[in-house]
């Protein structure tokens, strides 16, 4: 999967920042979700890399990435860090302004990458999530049965890691085999690169950090951008899965209203799995949507 696309490893701070790149034009940065790697783009990313230039990175903890020790507040997989690994990425390769694609927690990564670096980022096209704050504090009983590892990966070590380490394949499965479509919509190749991923020695450790981070430092940083009236300004799309549990628990446009000035968006015809349940609708939407 995506061979044509060179493989590239950055340093930030001593943390190994792994990706690919490839094709031509304006650069776009594109970032990957949970359990996954860079790899849920590779029915995306060919596409995109004829109008774009296409940097594919796995964000700290996930995929061929660093996972560092963290601490007690977290700080080490605050999304504020892993916007400014995503700054360092693309800086490396040249670009200091840039446009985003991303999907579940590289969405919310985007989300921070926007706030805290509003010169960077030109646009951003977000992938089946509200935002973070405003899923914790809306969450409802539907909500936490279906996005039940929101709230087992927060809980204090060693306990969910030792249960994930115990056996990484079966969490992998159990956590994407558990949505609408079950595990078809994802090929046999990307499937084991996501098992090989999550049974690499710290996998199980920044899994569990980068949800408590979420769960905490993260919406530090965000009730603060409210508390001062900070709002995203760059133009902002959403999709999400018609049959995923984001559109059915939350009303996504009206929160992401709450905190961007200039949002649209809607419905594709898939589960929470976007890049791979429906490429075409995510390579049509970004061709629209992205300046080229």
């Amino acid at each position: 999967m995506l061979d044509e696309f060179t493989p590239f490893d950055v340093l930030r701070d001593g943390i190994r920042l792994h990706g690919r790149i490839g094709g031509r034009g304006r650069p776009l940065l594109l970032l990957h979700g949970h359990p996954q790697t860079h790899a849920i783009w590779h029915r995306v990313a060919p596409a995109l890399a004829s109008r774009f230039t296409v940097v594919l990175m796995d964000l700290r903890g996930y995929g061929d990435s660093g996972r560092p020790p963290s601490d007690d507040a977290h700080r080490p997989y605050s999304k504020r860090e892993m916007a400014l690994d995503a700054v360092a990425v693309m800086r490396h390769h040249g670009f200091d302004r840039f446009q985003v694609l991303a999907h579940d927690r590289g969405a919310r990564v985007a989300h921070r990458l926007a706030a805290d670096h509003p010169a960077q980022v030109e646009r951003l096209l977000l992938l089946d999530i509200a935002p973070t704050l405003a899923m914790y504090a809306n969450t409802s009983e539907a909500f936490a049965r279906a996005y039940w590892h929101w709230f087992f990966l927060i809980q204090p070590p060693p306990l969910p890691e030792a249960l994930i380490a115990s056996d990484p394949v079966r969490y992998v499965r159990s956590v994407m085999g558990g949505r609408h479509a079950g595990l078809a919509p994802f090929s046999a190749e990307a499937l084991a690169e996501y098992e090989r991923c999550a049974a690499l020695p710290g996998s199980a450790e920044a899994v569990c950090e980068d949800y408590r981070a979420s769960a905490s430092i993260d919406l530090v940083h965000d009730r603060e951008d409210l508390a001062a009236g900070r709002r995203l300004t760059q133009p902002l799309r959403v999709l999400w899965g018609a049959n995923g549990v984001v559109g059915q628990c939350f009303d996504v446009l009206a929160l992401w209203r709450e905190c961007a000035a200039d949002v649209s968006g809607g419905t594709v015809p898939c589960g929470h799995y976007v890049p791979e349940e429906a490429p075409d609708d995510v390579v049509r939407e970004s061709l629209a949507f992205f300046q080229s």
